[in-house]
């Protein structure tokens, strides 16, 4: 039997005790933090930077990445819906208190805005610490593309950011569409954009660390880095051709909001990959 398409219709949930839950996003979302942990350490230890400094990187990391996240998120594709209600931006909370009061975890995350949050949080860290800017970045971005890899699975789970119709063999009819009024008569199979984002950062992940393993000691700081943005940033604009629009305003765009904002990154990418080398990543 030739497959037609693939049915999709998990609870998002793992865990549900009526005022908290547990999704299967957040679940994702720590464990590529917690394993990018684990792999930094090994950098560090293997050039002899301390480890406690590392726990106050993570800090900085984890802090930059949901505030970069979240307000990109409210900034690029919702600004109206959050200047009006500007307490939504930093509640992860759904219903009424003392009624139907939920932590759900955040409803909107930009991968762009959490880009730029690292970058800002990674600048701070290192003038606080006098550690090498680029040469930070060079170790995170290994790190990050294994994480954006776990947080497109959470995506999946949660049943959202998927691509346009289609009749290929591996299209995933998404059948919580139901809950927000669409028939399951109507529900057509749809590119399974969270999938392949996942493997494409997947595949950049094993790339880099590599790299990282290999060569770290003959690279110019920066290098990494620059592959990572442009990796990323180009399979994320590709695949944006049938992504949904995640908002109204992008209907008719020649571009949608994720394209635009991936131009500027691998731009950038590619000046840190022909600038004239200066210090090694390991310097």
């Amino acid at each position: 039997m030739i497959l037609q398409y693939i049915t999709w219709d998990l609870e998002p949930q793992i865990i549900d005790f009526g005022s908290f839950e547990l999704r299967y996003y957040s679940l994702m979302f720590g464990l590529g933090f917690i394993l990018g942990y684990y792999i930094l350490a090994r950098f560090f230890r293997r050039e002899g930077i301390s480890i406690e400094l590392l726990d106050k990187l993570t800090f900085y990391v984890i802090i930059a990445t949901i505030i970069g996240a979240r307000f990109g998120h409210c900034l690029f594709y919702e600004p109206e819906e959050y200047l009006t209600n500007p307490l939504k931006i930093i509640l992860p909370f759904t219903g009424k208190i003392g009624v139907d009061f939920r932590f759900t975890g955040y409803q909107g995350l930009a991968s762009h805005g959490g880009a730029i949050g690292i970058l800002i949080g990674l600048g701070l860290f290192s003038m606080k610490y006098k550690q090498p800017f680029l040469g930070l970045l060079d170790k995170i971005s290994v790190v990050t593309a294994l994480a954006a890899c776990f947080i497109r699975l959470g995506n999946l789970f949660n049943s959202e950011i998927y691509g346009v119709a289609t009749d290929l063999p591996w299209g995933v009819k998404f059948m919580r569409e139901s809950l927000y009024g669409v028939p399951v008569e109507e529900i057509v199979p749809k590119h399974p954009t969270q999938i392949y984002e996942s493997i494409a950062y997947l595949l950049i992940f094993i790339v880099l660390i590599l790299l990282y393993n290999k060569k770290s000691s003959a690279l110019k700081q920066g290098f990494i880095l620059g592959l990572f943005l442009i990796s990323t940033f180009v399979s994320r604009f590709l695949i944006e051709f049938v992504k949904e629009d995640q908002v109204n305003f992008e209907e008719g765009m020649f571009l949608n909001m994720g394209q635009w904002l991936s131009i500027p990154f691998i731009i950038f990418g590619i000046y840190l990959l022909i600038r004239k080398p200066k210090q090694t990543i390991t310097e």
